[in-house]
C-alpha cells in the first residue's frame, strides 16, 4: 500500500498539491522581487540629484563600453546608442534641475507646504532618472546571463530615454517661465501673443512615449495597473468612436477588447497621443461617462458603503425668498437658473447613511425623480435618527463637461458613513450644451434651496460645508462668492480637492506636466475650458484628422453642434458683456431689484472706461488687483456693483505677491543668472539639444483668450480682493503631480495674503481625480480620508464635538 504522502497518478491529490506549492512559490518569488525593486527605487530616491546623476552616468558609460565591444550586431549597436543617449541627457538635465531647485522654495505657500509646479517637475524628472538607474544596474548585473531578455530591456531603455529627453525639454520651458514671470508668480505673464506662441510650441512636443511603457511612472505603483487598463480602454473606445459607435455599452466593452493595444505599448502610446490631440470634447464626455453605465456603477456601489438613503431629487424652477445675513427681516429673491436653456429643474442627489427625520416626508417624496431600479433605495426603518446639526453640499468634478453625482456616489456614501451627516450632491447641467454660467446658476440655486429646506434633508443646518473636486472645487468657490454678493448665508467652510481656479489658457510649471498626464492632457483641458466658456472651437478639416478615421457623419454633426453653440454663445456674450440698454439709472434702481439680477452680469456690467473699452474684459494677470476699501466704502453691501469691480490701475497692489514679498523678489532675482534673466520667452534650447516632436500633425487644441475666462465667477483666482474677502475658511487638498497644482498654490497664496483662513495639503504620487479612485489602494484611501478630515474641520467649530461616524 502506498503511503499517503507518496505522489499518485496525474490528477491525484498529491499532484494537485505539488502544483499549488509551485504556484505559491512563484507568487512568493514575485512578491520578493517587487519588494527588492521597491527598496532599490526608494534608496535611489533618497540620493541627492548630483549623486544620482553621477551614478547613472557611470553605469551608462560602463554598459555603453560593454555593448560597443560586442561586435557589429544591430541590437548591440542600439544598446550602446541608448546608453550614450542616457549619459548625454542626464548630464544636460542635472544643471537645469539644480537651477529650478535653487528657487523653488520662493513659490511655496509656506515652509510647511513645500509644493509647486517647479518642485513637481524636478520630482518627475528624478523619478524617470531613478527608473533608468535601476534598469541600468539590472543590465550591468545580468547582461552576460543567458536569461537576459535583450529585446525587452532595449525597449524599456529606449522608452525611458525618450521620456527623459522630453522632460529635459520641459525643464527648459520651466526656465523660460522663471525668466519671464515675476518672482512668486507661477502663471505665465507674457502678453497674449507670447502666450499663444509658447503654447503652440509646447503642444508640438512628442507625447506618445509617456503613454506606452512609461505610462504613469511618476505615480505610486498601485495606480499603474489601473492607468494601463484605462489607456487600453481609451484607445479601444477611440476606434468605436471613429465608427460613430458611442453607446455606453460599447464604451464598457472597449475596456476589455483592446488586446493588440495591451501587448504593444508603442502602438498604444501613439494611438493615445493621436486621440488626445484630435478628438473633440464629445468623445471625452462619452468616455468619462463610462462609469455611469449600470454594470460598472453597480459594481462600484457593491464595493462602497451601504446607505439608507440615496434619492435623486428634481427641484422645480421656482423663485423663492431668502433672508439677508445683515438683516434677516429683509429678503432677497433667488431666481431659478435661466442662462442659455431657460427655466428647468435642477437635479440633486440626497445621500444619508441613516434615515433621518424629514427624509421620508411627503414633501420630499414629491420631488423624487425615478431612476429605474434605483428608485427604491430608501429603506424603511421602524425608527428615524434625529436631524443632524450638519449638512454637506457637494459639487462633482468632470471638467464641466462630464459625469454626475452617480459617478461620485461610491466615495460620497463613504463620506456619509464616516461623517454621519446628510450629503446633497448637485447634478448641474454640462457644457458644451450648457456653457457658463448655467452650471454656476444651478449650483447656487440648489445651494440656496438646501439652506432653506435643510429640515427636509435631515439636517438643522447649523453648520454647512461646501465640498467639491476639480471643476466642482471651482464651483464651490464661485457659489460662495455669489452667495456673498447676494447677501445670503455663505457656507461655514469650503473643502476643495485639486480645484481649477484659473481657466485662462496660460502656462505654469505644473501645467507643463500635462504633456505626460494620462488623465489631464493639455489639449483635453483646453477643449473642456473652451466648451465651458462657450467659445469657438476649430472645426476638424485637415487631412491629419481624416487619417485618424473620423467618420463624415461625426464631423458633420460636431460641426453643426458647434455652429449652433457659436451662434448662441455669440448672442449671449453680447448681452453678458455689453451694457444693458434697458437698465435704469443707477440712482433709481432699488436694492431688491439689483439683487434679482444675475450677479455674474452685475460683476461685468460696468461703465466704459475713458478709452471706451470694457475694463474687466481686458483685465490680465498684470492689471487685475486690489480695489482699495476707501473707493468702495459707499457701495451697498447687498449688491456687487460696478464700483466694486472698478477699473484697475497699474499702480495697484499686485495680487501675485504679498506686500512682504519684496525681499523674496530680490532673492529670486539674485538666484537667477544674468543669462536666465535675459533669455526670456524667445530662448531656444541649448545648442545640440532637440526634443522629439509629435508626428501626429497639428493639434486640434483651441488656443485663444476668452474674455469670459477672466470673469472672477469663472476663474476665481482673478477675483479682486474685495470679493475674496467674503470667502469662508478654505481647505484645499491638492496633488503634487497634478497639472492643476499651481491653481491651488496661487489661490492659497492669495487668500493667505489677505489674512483669510486657508489650509493647503498636498498629497504625493497620486493623480488628479484620486477621490474617484479612493477604493483602489492604500494611498488613495489615505488621501480621501484627508478630505474627510478637512470637511470635519469645517463642521466642527472651536469648542464643539466633531460629528461622529455612523456605525
Amino acid at each position: 500500500m502506498e503511503s499517503a504522502g507518496k505522489e499518485g497518478p496525474a490528477g491525484a491529490p498529491g499532484d494537485r498539491a505539488s502544483k499549488k506549492d509551485k504556484e505559491r512559490s512563484k507568487r512568493q518569488s514575485r512578491r520578493r522581487w517587487r519588494k527588492i525593486k521597491a527598496k532599490a527605487l526608494q534608496l535611489i530616491h533618497n540620493m541627492d540629484l548630483r549623486t544620482m546623476t553621477q551614478s547613472l552616468v557611470t553605469l551608462a558609460e560602463d554598459n555603453m563600453a560593454f555593448f560597443s565591444s560586442q561586435g557589429p550586431g544591430e541590437t548591440a549597436r542600439r544598446l550602446s546608442s541608448v546608453f550614450a543617449g542616457v549619459r548625454e541627457q542626464a548630464l544636460g538635465l542635472e544643471p537645469a534641475l539644480g537651477r529650478l531647485l535653487g528657487v523653488a522654495h520662493l513659490f511655496d505657500l509656506d515652509a510647511e507646504t513645500p509644493a509647486n509646479g517647479y518642485r513637481s517637475l524636478v520630482h518627475t524628472a528624478r523619478c524617470c532618472m531613478a527608473h533608468l538607474l535601476h534598469k541600468s544596474r539590472y543590465v550591468a548585473s545580468n547582461r552576460r546571463s543567458i536569461f537576459f531578455r535583450t529585446s525587452h530591456n532595449l525597449a524599456e531603455l529606449e522608452a525611458y530615454l525618450a521620456a527623459l529627453t522630453q522632460l529635459r525639454a520641459l525643464t527648459y520651458y520651466a526656465q523660460r517661465l522663471l525668466a519671464t514671470n515675476r518672482p512668486g508668480g507661477l502663471f505665465f505673464e507674457g502678453d497674449e501673443g507670447l502666450t499663444t506662441d509658447f503654447l503652440r510650441e509646447y503642444v508640438t512636443l512628442h507625447k506618445g512615449c509617456f503613454y506606452g511603457r512609461c505610462l504613469g511612472f511618476q505615480f505610486t505603483p498601485a495606480i499603474r495597473p489601473f492607468l494601463q487598463t484605462l489607456s487600453i480602454g481609451l484607445v479601444s473606445f477611440g476606434e468605436h468612436y471613429k465608427r460613430n459607435e458611442t453607446g455606453l455599452s460599447v464604451a464598457a466593452s472597449s475596456l476589455f477588447t483592446g488586446g493588440r493595444f495591451a501587448i504593444d505599448p508603442e502602438l498604444r502610446g501613439a494611438e493615445f497621443e493621436r486621440i488626445t490631440q484630435n478628438l473633440d470634447v464629445h468623445f471625452w464626455k462619452a468616455f468619462w461617462n463610462i462609469t455611469e453605465i449600470e454594470v460598472l456603477s453597480s459594481l462600484a456601489n457593491m464595493a462602497s458603503a451601504t446607505v439608507r438613503v440615496s434619492r435623486l431629487l428634481s427641484l422645480p424652477p421656482e423663485a423663492f425668498e431668502m433672508p439677508l445675513t445683515t438683516d434677516p427681516k429683509l429678503t432677497v429673491t433667488i431666481p431659478p437658473p435661466l442662462a442659455h436653456m431657460g427655466p428647468a429643474p435642477v437635479l440633486v442627489r440626497l445621500i444619508s447613511y441613516d434615515l433621518r427625520e424629514g427624509q421620508d416626508s411627503e414633501e420630499l417624496s414629491s420631488l423624487v425623480k425615478s431612476e429605474g431600479p434605483r428608485t427604491l433605495e430608501l429603506w424603511p426603518r421602524p425608527q428615524q435618527a434625529p436631524r443632524s446639526r450638519y449638512l454637506v453640499v457637494h459639487i462633482h468634478g468632470g471638467g464641466f463637461v462630464a459625469q454626475t453625482s452617480k459617478s461620485h456616489e461610491p466615495y460620497l456614501k463613504t463620506w456619509a458613513q464616516e461623517l454621519g451627516v446628510p450629503i446633497l450632491s448637485i447634478d448641474y447641467s454640462l457644457a458644451p450644451e450648457a456653457p457658463f454660467p448655467r452650471a454656476l446658476e444651478e449650483c447656487f440655486y440648489a445651494y440656496c434651496w438646501a439652506i432653506k429646506n435643510c429640515a427636509l434633508l435631515g439636517s438643522t443646518g447649523e453648520r454647512i460645508c461646501l465640498a467639491g473636486d476639480s471643476a466642482g472645487g471651482n464651483l464651490c468657490f464661485t457659489v460662495s462668492l455669489r452667495a456673498a454678493a447676494y447677501g445670503v448665508r455663505v457656507p461655514d467652510g469650503i473643502m476643495a480637492a485639486y480645484p481649477a481656479t484659473m481657466l485662462q489658457p496660460t502656462a505654469s510649471p505644473s501645467r507643463l506636466l500635462s504633456l505626460m498626464d494620462p488623465l489631464l492632457p493639455l489639449s483635453v483641458l483646453s477643449k473642456c475650458v473652451s466648451a465651458y466658456a462657450g467659445g469657438e472651437t476649430e472645426e476638424p478639416s485637415n487631412s491629419d484628422q481624416k487619417a485618424l478615421g473620423m467618420m463624415g457623419l461625426v464631423q458633420r454633426d460636431t460641426a453643426l453642434l458647434f455652429r449652433d453653440l457659436r451662434l448662441g454663445a455669440s448672442s449671449w456674450l453680447n448681452s453678458f458683456l455689453e451694457l444693458s440698454g434697458r437698465k435704469s439709472p443707477r440712482d433709481s434702481v432699488p436694492i431688491a431689484e439689483s439683487m434679482r439680477r444675475s450677479v455674474s452680469e452685475a460683476a461685468l456690467d460696468q461703465p466704459e472706461d475713458p478709452q471706451g473699452t470694457d475694463s474687466l474684459k481686458n483685465l490680465t494677470l498684470h492689471d487685475l488687483s486690489l480695489k482699495s476699501s476707501s473707493e468702495t466704502s459707499g457701495t451697498s453691501e447687498l449688491s456687487l456693483s460696478a464700483e466694486t469691480l472698478g477699473p484697475s490701475k497699474s499702480s495697484d497692489v499686485n495680487f501675485l505677491l504679498r506686500c512682504e514679498d519684496t525681499s523674496e523678489e530680490a532673492e529670486a532675482q539674485d538666484e537667477l543668472s544674468p543669462e536666465d534673466r535675459g533669455r526670456g520667452i524667445r530662448a531656444t534650447f541649448p545648442k545640440g539639444f532637440r526634443p522629439r516632436r509629435s508626428s501626429q500633425g497639428p493639434t486640434q487644441m483651441p488656443i485663444y483668450s476668452s474674455p469670459i475666462a477672466k470673469n472672477p465667477f469663472m476663474s476665481p483666482l482673478l477675483a479682486p480682493e474685495s470679493m475674496l474677502q467674503t470667502l469662508p475658511p478654505v481647505h484645499i487638498v491638492a496633488c503634487a503631480l497634478d497639472p492643476m497644482l499651481d491653481d491651488s498654490v496661487m489661490f492659497a497664496r492669495r487668500l493667505r495674503s489677505l489674512g483669510k483662513p486657508v489650509t493647503l495639503r498636498v498629497v504625493e504620487d497620486l493623480p488628479h481625480g484620486f477621490l474617484s479612485l479612493a477604493a483602489l489602494c492604500r494611498e488613495t484611501r489615505q488621501a480621501a480620508a484627508l478630505c474627510v478630515e478637512r470637511i470635519r474641520l469645517v463642521l466642527t467649530p472651536p469648542g464643539t464635538t466633531a460629528p461622529a461616524a455612523a456605525v
